[in-house]
């Protein structure tokens, strides 16, 4: 189990990198417009917005490699924690923002959060 909870925490991590770059370098392409709904407008209005999104998203994924690679106590706690925070964010997105968020970010991070209690 503990290797799948490993695998899990990389599959999270490699999430938020992926919605970092799409924040933060590809908010205004048709690739990033696409992924979020917006028009290209409302993409030029909200770079900025959409970049500092795209950077707390890169420290989520951060905290997770770091839980990945450091030893125990500290490794298991960091998995723990940084999975919880993508689980609030994920739910306060979902509430406030578009409920798919709940599944593209929530659910994974809810996933990836019970493997980690589990394996211990």
């Amino acid at each position: 189990m503990r290797l799948v909870a490993e695998i899990l925490v990389g599959l999270l991590a490699a999430l938020h990198v992926y919605i970092l770059v799409l924040e933060m370098f590809l908010w205004t392409t048709p690739r990033g417009r696409a992924a979020f709904g917006t028009t290209a407008q409302f993409a030029e209005e909200t770079k900025a917005l959409a970049g500092n999104q795209g950077l707390y998203n890169g420290f989520l994924a951060a905290g997770l490699i770091w839980g990945l690679i450091a030893s125990d106590p500290t490794g298991q706690a960091a998995k723990i924690f940084f999975a919880a925070c993508v689980v609030v964010a994920g739910l306060y997105g979902a509430a406030t923002a578009n409920r798919r968020i709940l599944f593209v970010q929530a659910l994974p991070g809810a996933i990836t959060l019970i493997a980690v209690l589990i394996a211990g």
